[in-house]
This record gives structure tokens, sequence and C-alpha cells, in this order.
């Protein structure tokens, strides 16, 4: 395939002497496990999206992990084996591993066209006697119908967490996503509003699952639980609580540097949110003269991960020819996420339910694809993508 180096890359470090600083830092105390750079990143963080508390992990897919654990392990435990956890047939792969790891079963809803969302107008449908929880994932940092959301869980007496990983500064109703349900997830993976190298939280207010996913973190033992908790309650021997085990855990822990770098980049994360709004808002106006493609309806107010491409019309079924165009002009692009994740060859290993039809999420996996946005102005990239789409149209429609 002809390319050309790309002016328009899918992701693009937003570090500057603020994060070498901080590594720097690390690198002259000598800690470099976790430790009092990531608790205080995690308090920052918490303070910041106006959350009890967080948890970081690290990544976003542990994050997912930890979540789920906990909510299986915490005290008066929320999930249980054989539960059933309604989740978008759109997603990355870790939405929906831990909950086959679990031994709990996915039970796929198809997506809203316009939103790109769980389409809450198919959830009932799918809710059985086993149905437990829904897991919401506010896709390319675009938030969920809350109210719908919150109704439908209320009315069937289901937990409502969320994956909002894509999505962190997103707002509903001038709440953030990841602090509408029980638990959410963030990442600080290279791509995301704001990176840490690898690296992932969980915010919650209940205290239960939080102390449940510190012990989970870190090899399920006692050590960084107070002398009092949920979990088990140490003996205050701390030659004893340091190697107690107590929980099924994992070692999912971040390391000092990445803490220290997320407390830098956590002090930028509203002039980024400022910036790839403002890019968004460009891009729809004017992407107003085109005809043959479907951009992201905005709920709330997205934090703009990406901007997802639909082909519709005409143009329906050349993505391959689409996506050529794009590299031609230096533009690179991916599926939307995993497009319809029921599609991937691990299916076949997976536990859930009988998979439904997905007509919109068929319709994203065949057509669809997305384009980066980022912490700072792309207006010139964004005029390059749409006079290509404009050509792609005359060309092919």
């Amino acid at each position: 395939m002809d390319s050309i180096s790309p002016i328009y890359p899918l992701a693009k470090s937003s570090w500057n002497d603020d994060e070498l600083r901080a590594i720097e830092r690390v690198v002259k105390s000598a800690n470099f496990t976790m430790g009092t750079e990531v608790s205080e990143f995690e308090s920052d963080f918490a303070k910041k999206f106006g959350s009890d508390f967080s948890v970081m992990f690290n990544s976003g897919s542990s994050a997912n992990l930890g979540l789920l654990a906990g909510l299986k392990y915490m005290k008066n435990s929320k999930l249980n084996d054989g539960d059933e956890i309604l989740v978008p047939a759109v997603s990355w792969s870790t939405t929906y591993y831990p909950i086959h790891q679990l031994n709990m079963k996915l039970s796929f809803v198809d997506i809203d066209l316009d939103t790109l969302n769980m389409d809450t107008n198919r959830i009932e449908e799918a809710i059985t006697p086993k149905t437990k929880a829904i897991f919401a994932v506010n896709l390319l940092g675009n938030p969920c119908d809350f109210e719908k959301l919150n109704a439908i869980a209320d009315k069937y007496n289901l937990l409502l967490i969320e994956d909002n990983c894509e999505s962190m500064g997103a707002k509903y109703k001038e709440k953030f996503t990841g602090t509408l349900g029980l638990g959410g997830t963030f990442s600080t993976f290279f791509s995301h509003h704001i990176s840490t190298m690898e690296g992932g939280l969980v915010t919650t207010n209940d205290i239960c699952l939080y102390e449940a996913m510190i012990s989970l973190r870190a090899h399920g033992w006692l050590r960084n639980l107070p002398l009092y908790n949920s979990v088990y309650n140490k003996s205050g021997d701390d030659w004893e609580d340091s190697f107690k085990f107590v929980l099924p855990g994992y070692n999912l822990r971040p390391i000092e540097m990445e803490g220290a770098i997320g407390k830098e980049q956590l002090k930028k994360i509203d002039k980024f949110l400022e910036i790839r709004q403002r890019n968004a808002k460009f891009l729809l106006k004017s992407s107003e003269r085109l005809s043959n493609f479907k951009f992201q309806k905005e709920i709330g107010q997205s934090s703009w991960f990406g901007f997802s491409i639909i082909l519709t019309n005409k143009l329906m079924g050349k993505r391959k020819e689409l996506v050529a165009t794009l590299n031609k002009a230096g533009i690179e692009s991916r599926p939307v996420v995993t497009g319809n994740f029921t599609r991937n060859p691990v299916i076949q290993h997976l536990n859930h339910v009988s998979i439904p039809d997905l007509p919109n999420a068929e319709l994203v996996h065949d057509n669809g694809l997305f384009v980066g946005n980022h912490h700072y102005d792309l207006m010139n990239e964004i005029e390059v993508l749409i006079n290509s789409l404009a050509s792609f149209e005359v060309q092919y429609g």
C-alpha cells in the first residue's frame, strides 16, 4: 500500500520537561515500586474527578479486572460465579475478558449507531433472572445516556459500572463519567487523555470495594490495608500481617514513575480537554459539507478520544479504499475500537449467553474507522482529512 509519513498520527506524546523531571525525581529517590508517588496521584485523581477513592493499576485493562474482581470478592459480594453482565458489542477486548476470567457470562447488547454506545432500547430484552450488572462503556470519549441506564438498573435491581478508559474528562449532566456507577475505570496509556506510559485507575465511593481492590492489586495480601478493614482485620503484628494472604489476588501494581508522571499530567488535563473539544467542534462544522459519512453524536460533554467515521449510502463497502486514500494523505486510521467484538475468533473461548442480532455493531465493523484526536491544535490536519473525505465522496459516491 502506498503511503507517506503520517502528518496526522493516531497518537503523539503529551509530555514535556515536567514529566522528565518527575522521572528524574523517582530515579534519584531509588524508590521504584509502588509507593508515595502512586498514593499521591491516587489522591489527586479522586479529588479531581469527585470520587471518594481511586486505585491505580498497571493498565486500564488491569483496572477492569481489578474492578470486577473487587465486586466479586468484596464484603457482601456484588457479583458471583455464573452471573450475566450486559456489555456493548463494540468495545476493547479487556472490557470482556475479566468477566470470563472471573467465571461470569457476557451478554452482548447492540450499540446505538449515533452515539456508538450501548443501545438503551435493546437492554431490557437481554435481561434474564441471571443478569446482575450493566457494564456501560463510554466509547471514544462519549458519555452513555445515564438517565436511561440508571432507570433500567433501578427497575431490575442491577449494578451499574463503567468502563471509562476512553473517556477521561467527559461529563454527563455536570458529573464526570467514571463516577456515575458503583465503580468506573480509566486508562492512562500513551494514546489516552493523559499518559503515564502504561497505567489505569478505578474510582469508587464504596469503601468495601476500594479495600478489596487494594488487596487484590497486590497479591491479595493484607499489607496495604489499615488495621481494621472490610476484607480481613490485621493482627497488629506487622511482620505477620505483611505476609498474610486473604484474597485470590494478582500483581497489578503500577510503579512509582507512573504515579509521578500522572501527578504532572493531571495538572494539564483541563487544557488537554479544552483543545480536544475545540478540535472536535471544528471537525463537526467542517464535515457539514459531506453527505456520505456519519460522525459520532455527542451525548453530554464528550472528551473526544478520537473521531469515528462511518461510511454510508453509496460508500458502504468501500472502507478498504478509504483507508488507502487516507494513508496516501498521511492520515493514520484504525477500526472503531474492535468493531463487533463477537466476530473475533477469541469469542469461542469466552463464556457468553446466546449472541443476538447485532446489526449496528455489524455495520460499524464493516464500514467504520476512526482517526485520532490530540492535545494540540489539529485545524490543519482536520482540513486535510475533510478534503480527503470530500474527494473520496466524489470518486466513489
